[in-house]
């Protein structure tokens, strides 16, 4: 294995763009091999890499590491994006949990049919607006502070920036009613390393198109219709 994390995930978004960020965020620079045959993931499932028979895989301080979240809290841990002590912790985990919740509406957008989308489009954003949304303007009104957790900059922070941006590709002006969020999102998208994340040429994946949904439906076998919430 080299220096550098190594991600085993298709050229596009799904479970493995939320890895991107976090690492993306701790200034980490990572490679990539894209799944794009069959014959690529049952390599990794033959080879053992695959522990649940299934990606995101991520290699990283000599593990083969699955499973998103495990992921996530390891990346988070390692580079101290998670809190100064278990409570901390414990808010971190419970904030991303709620964006996670939100950000699992729009995952599987892409592979929905027309109809299907215009009626996901309107329920991810009146969840957004009703239900998620509000809590953390409320959390970031209540405490006056630059950061969601420990006023410092932490996995929470980058998680939300990344569910607002996803929204706001189905609603340009989501946060219309949330000036706190607003906010954030500016500063947030200030920070070096997510400001350079951000900008054209990055490992960030654009809005999942028709050849990033047939490469996963052929390289899983996905032969089924989905259908919006």
């Amino acid at each position: 294995m080299s220096g550098k994390p190594k991600l085993y995930y298709f050229d596009g978004r799904g479970k493995m763009e939320s890895i991107r960020w976090l690492l993306a965020a701790a200034g980490v620079e990572f490679e990539e091999e894209f799944l794009e045959t069959r014959e690529q993931y049952e390599k990794l499932l033959q080879g053992g890499s695959l522990l649940f028979q299934q990606v995101p895989m991520v290699e990283i301080d000599g593990m083969r590491m699955v499973q998103t979240r495990a992921i996530l809290s390891y990346i988070a841990a390692k580079y101290n994006l998670y809190g100064k002590d278990l409570k901390e912790r414990a808010l971190i985990d419970m904030y991303v949990g709620g964006t996670d919740d939100l950000m699992g509406f729009i995952l599987m957008f892409p592979f929905l049919s027309a109809e299907d989308k215009e009626k996901q489009r309107t329920f991810i954003v009146q969840k957004a607006t009703s239900r998620y949304f509000p809590v953390y303007e409320k959390v970031l009104n209540d405490h006056g502070q630059d950061f969601l957790v420990g006023n410092n900059f932490s996995w929470a922070d980058v998680h939300l920036l990344e569910a607002i941006l996803m929204v706001e590709e189905k609603k340009s002006d989501v946060l219309s009613g949330f000036p706190q969020l607003q906010a954030f999102k500016a500063r947030i998208s200030s920070i070096p390393t997510i400001k350079k994340f951000l900008e054209p040429g990055s490992q960030r994946k654009p809005v999942p198109d028709d050849k990033y949904v047939e490469t996963v439906r052929r390289v899983l076998r996905m032969y089924y219709d989905l259908k919006a919430n």
